[in-house]
């Protein structure tokens, strides 16, 4: 085994004396546990802290030497702006040059002559201690890539400056680059960072020419809090100039939102309340500014408010799943084949509230797998309610969000799901948005090859709402593309469409792929995708998605009927 301190280097000290036995002295006393270098005037040990500017962890300096003295070095490393984060003992006889070292930016002293050998060395220890710990707490302060503000460390600074500088009036403002994750699978994550130090830099540049502070708060995430501006359109335009400089071949979108300074509003609420605005302008290119207003502060409260009630509608059984049936187009008539689970949020107080609502939310606070690992929970019981009810087994479709994506457990997660329900592998049926794919292709890579060792079928969901699917699709180990409903709605009037649905087809069987299409809600529209050779369809043609009892209607209709409900 390989021991810290084998690992760790020794550090490295310069001591600087014109006097070779007290260089000697030191060395006695530090030797063990240092690595030395040495320089008998001011002019060598410039040199000397030049070239090991990087390495050097503490300057043993005395003060009166030939050709530079002591306080010269000083006022020399003090102007650096690297050199003055290398500490320094100045090392005197003098009393009276006590003070006027440690003014001049000296971490310590030792007294001449070195007559108790243990508190030298406690000394050096407790100085390269402490330069250690700032320089530790320095590298976690800022930013690796960007040098603004790491998030944790931006919060902290700005609710000081509210709190010790009630009289700043300080806006917040919140920066995000539009599907910044397909900017890295595309272009590669080279180029993504030139994007972020792009804008980092112009945030910089302003905040040179204000008052504020900014950081990176995570990824393509930024935050700003500033003096207010008259006009924040001007800002962001300026910020999207120095992008496109960087990104001349391709069009990146940076979009904005802004709190105004209200008094009495923590700044942690005033940064979210603009990140709500910024999300505002997320899809939408013709607006990327918006304000903080009275309409998004309710939207707030109710966000907040959705936040709060999770947990009793989690345990009170207030989600209900609703299951959209899938038809075999390659049947006639179509047969119902299976089906896909949605959740629906039957509030006490607030009534049904929308998919669109509540998802989205529970997405961006990470909260969204308890939502999802419940409906997990009663699409299985319901696949075996079917079976025992009706002696056939309807696959159901499951969706998997980013956060399921970063869990650690969601193999073994899913594992319990199939075995704890008696079920099959081929039960359960995986959708995984399509954008999902390029959040670490290498990592989703490797996650969903495991899933389908495991026996479970894969469908990217939403295929075609993003820009990177026909990039992907030849690496990513799935089993069903799921055609986004853009692709069909307008099949039977414009015929580039339906040549492009067409095409997505054609690329799916030279795949070995299956496809599912979504949103069709004609008669024509079925008809094209039957023709065309589509597997599998569902939309408002044949149903909206149905809570349990009426989707057994389905079932029964075609019992009835004498048809096969196969899979």
């Amino acid at each position: 085994m390989i021991r810290k301190e084998q690992i760790r280097r020794r550090p490295l000290i310069l001591i600087v004396d014109d006097q070779e036995i007290n260089r000697d002295a030191l060395e006695v006393i530090l030797e063990e546990g240092y690595d030395l270098i040495y320089a008998e005037n001011g002019q060598e040990a410039m040199e000397l802290i030049r070239e090991n500017a990087e390495q050097l962890s503490l300057v043993l300096l005395d003060l009166m030497m030939p050709v530079m003295n002591g306080y010269e070095v000083l006022e020399t490393v003090r102007a650096d702006k690297q050199l003055k984060q290398i500490p320094v003992i100045v090392l005197t006889a003098d009393k009276n040059a006590e003070l006027r070292a440690l003014q001049m930016g000296a971490a310590d002293f030792i007294t001449k002559p070195f007559d108790i050998h243990e508190i030298i060395l406690a000394r050096v220890n407790r100085i390269i201690e402490l330069s250690e710990g700032r320089h530790l707490i320095s590298a976690a302060e800022h930013d690796r890539l960007t040098g603004l503000y790491a998030r944790n460390f931006f919060i902290e600074y700005v609710n000081r400056l509210f709190q010790y500088h009630p009289e700043l009036r300080l806006d917040a403002v919140a920066l995000n680059i539009e599907q910044f994750h397909l900017v890295n699978a595309l272009h590669g994550r080279d180029f993504g960072d030139e994007v972020l130090l792009a804008v980092a830099g112009e945030i910089q540049d302003f905040l040179a020419e204000t008052e504020g502070i900014a950081s990176r708060i995570e990824a393509d995430r930024f935050g700003i809090f500033c003096a207010p501006q008259k006009d924040y359109s001007l800002l962001l335009d300026r910020i999207q100039r120095r992008v496109d400089r960087v990104a001349d071949y391709v069009r990146i979108h940076v979009r904005m939102g802004v709190s105004l300074w209200c008094g009495g509003i923590e700044p942690v609420r005033l940064a979210d309340r603009a990140r709500v605005a910024c999300n505002m302008a997320r899809g939408n290119f013709q607006q990327s500014l918006f304000i903080f207003n009275e309409e998004m502060r309710k939207k707030e409260m109710l966000n907040q408010q959705l936040t709060n009630d999770l947990r009793n509608a989690l345990e009170e059984r207030q989600f209900l799943v609703y299951y959209q049936p899938k038809y075999d187009t390659r049947c006639d008539p179509p047969r119902l084949s299976s089906a896909e689970a949605l959740v629906r949020w039957q509030h006490p107080v607030l009534g049904m509230i929308s998919p669109e609502v509540f998802i989205p939310l529970f997405e961006n606070n990470g909260l969204i797998t308890q939502v999802d690992q419940y409906v997990w929970q009663e699409a299985a019981r319901q696949i075996v309610r079917w079976r025992e009810k009706y002696h056939k087994t309807f696959p159901v479709s499951i969706n998997l969000s980013r956060s399921d994506l970063s869990d650690p457990e969601l193999d073994a997660r899913l594992k319990a799901l199939v075995e704890d329900n008696g079920l099959v592998y081929s039960d359960i049926k995986l959708e995984i948005t399509e954008s999902a794919y390029a959040q670490n292709e290498k990592q989703m890579l490797e996650l969903i090859s495991g899933l389908r060792e495991t026996g479970f079928e894969v469908e990217m969901d939403d295929f075609g709402s993003g820009y990177s699917s026909l990039n992907m699709l030849s690496a990513m180990p799935i089993d069903v593309l799921k055609m986004d409903m853009k692709f069909v709605r307008n099949i039977e009037q414009s015929e580039t469409d339906l040549n492009l649905m067409k095409l997505i087809l054609d690329i799916a069987r030279y795949l070995r792929l299956k496809v599912v299409a979504e949103g069709a809600e004609t008669a024509g529209q079925v008809s094209l995708l039957k023709d065309a050779g589509c597997n599998l369809v569902q939309g408002f043609f044949f149903s909206r998605p149905l809570p349990p009892a009426e989707f057994e209607l389905l079932i029964e209709r075609e019992q009835d009927a004498g048809q096969e409900t196969d899979i």
